[in-house]
């Protein structure tokens, strides 16, 4: 595919697939514990197993789906199938999520739960790592790999923040026999239904937006006969690459902070700034501007700092600002709680915040797409299937390994169970933000380390092409 710039429809085309993943990101990361173990009765360890389970699954499917599709040989190119084929049962099973059987209670739920979280996560992927392919073989200009991502996290944090607002503003809502929202059986079933429709919709739209440039993608390797031994060999030799490494790492640790940081958002919200729903409810809502500004700022990053430049000093930037709040208060150095000054201070800084993790993901996203031609010139295969699943296991990684982080922190901290905000003690309130800021900080500042390992700049991405005779 030539270097030119990518038409608007397409980018928004290739843009609002990713509100398929939004919306079951934020179902399993906001609604998905609470409804299975405060609403249906199953065990929370339960639950929290069952997304292991899933997580296995994951660690060896995504990696497959990515090689499949690298190597896939049909009239539709290499993506499409894929994206046709999973938008159906991706929809009806997320929706069976939400609509568990009446015949079943408590922890007979469990293999229920096991199958449609790894029925769920796997017909995702298979969606997901071909979609986020495209933008490799769309277009092989630097920047405008940058601003065709910039759509998609722009659509992506978008449509999962309006699903779950629709959600708690029109079905998570009390009833007369029904005191809390969050305990609305049908209003669950209600949103499962819902989402499983948008995601159908976002994935159809996508994948018939871009299906016109299918004669103009990149072509599959010569038909081979598939061992096992020679799957996994080439996965070795793909994955092999020194930039991915360093990328991997990265995203490893940033998926962790960004877990533990949305497993304590309640606690932080509620306990250590005593914010009210309708405040958090602003608070989560605000997304969205940071969406619009993640959006407009990623390209420019990318055009005035380069990729690998940009994401270290935009990461530094977030991954400075988010903590900071936290640590001035145990300096004493931010209003008290219920001061007029706390909200609007902490609403600004979590817009910002926000926008400035929307460019970092964006540009590390934009960053494993250049890794295609490096590692082509030492393989002779585009492997984009491969580098974007490995991206996104560890983006489901945030599910495992942060809600361990976030549970850590919570018993350094010795904090108490089954209180209401207000009731803790204030040096437990401390304790958590005295583990909850460093942690944070530490994490990040690992990840912006294992980032400065990439070595792709513009150059070196113009060498590439050159080297492979394409520019």
């Amino acid at each position: 595919m030539p270097q030119h710039r990518v038409s608007w429809f397409t980018k928004v085309a290739y843009g609002i697939g990713s509100v398929a993943y939004g919306v079951k990101n934020n179902g399993f990361d906001y609604f998905f514990l609470i409804f299975y173990s405060q609403v249906m009765g199953v065990d929370a360890g339960l639950v929290s197993l069952a997304l292991l389970i899933a997580l296995m699954f994951d660690a060896v499917s995504d990696p497959l789906v990515g090689y499949f599709s690298d190597n896939t040989h049909s009239r539709w190119g290499r993506r499409h199938p894929f994206m046709y084929l999973a938008a159906v049962p991706v929809a009806i099973s997320y929706g069976l999520i939400w609509n568990p059987p009446a015949s079943l209670e408590g922890n007979e739920l469990f293999p229920y739960l096991v199958v449609l979280a790894v029925f769920v996560r796997t017909l995702i992927t298979l969606y997901e790592v071909p979609s986020s392919a495209l933008v490799a073989e769309m277009t092989e200009d630097y920047d405008e790999r940058t601003s065709m991502l910039s759509y998609r996290y722009f659509f992506g944090w978008t449509g999962g923040t309006l699903m779950a607002a629709f959600a708690l503003a029109y079905l998570l809502v009390p009833t007369e026999t029904i005191s809390n929202g969050m305990f609305n059986v049908d209003g669950f079933s209600a949103m499962g239904t819902i989402a499983g429709a948008v995601i159908f919709v976002a994935i159809m739209a996508s994948a018939l937006g871009t299906h016109s440039y299918i004669p103009h993608l990149k072509k599959p390797p010569a038909k081979r006969t598939m061992t096992l031994r020679r799957i996994y060999s080439e996965l070795w030799e793909t994955l092999a690459n020194k930039s991915f490494a360093a990328l991997f790492l990265a995203a490893l640790f940033g998926a962790i902070a960004t877990g533990m940081g949305a497993g304590l958002n309640y606690y932080i919200n509620s306990f250590y700034w005593e914010f009210t729903t309708d405040q958090i409810s602003v608070l989560s809502i605000s997304v969205v501007v940071s969406a619009v500004l993640g959006f407009l700022l990623s390209p420019l990053a990318s055009r005035l700092l380069g990729k690998k430049k940009g994401a270290i000093v935009v990461g530094v930037l977030a991954f400075t600002v988010a903590p900071l709040p936290v640590a001035l208060r145990l300096f004493g150095l931010m209003p008290d709680n219920g001061d007029p000054v706390l909200f609007p201070l902490i609403l600004v800084v979590t817009v910002v915040d926000v926008a400035l993790i929307i460019v970092f993901q964006t540009l590390m996203s934009s960053m494993i797409a250049d890794l295609v031609e490096d590692s082509e010139r030492q393989t002779s295969r585009r492997s984009e299937g491969v580098f974007f699943a490995a991206v996104t296991f560890t983006r489901k990684m945030v599910q495992g390994l942060g809600v361990v982080a976030a549970g850590a922190v919570l018993t350094f901290a010795q904090f108490p169970r089954g209180v209401m905000p207000g009731e803790v003690a204030d040096a437990a309130v401390l304790r958590l933000g005295a583990f909850y800021a460093p942690s944070l900080f530490v994490l990040w500042m690992v990840m912006i380390a294992c980032l400065s390992l990439y070595g792709i700049d513009r150059t070196r991405h113009e060498e590439n092409l050159k080297a492979l005779g394409r520019a």
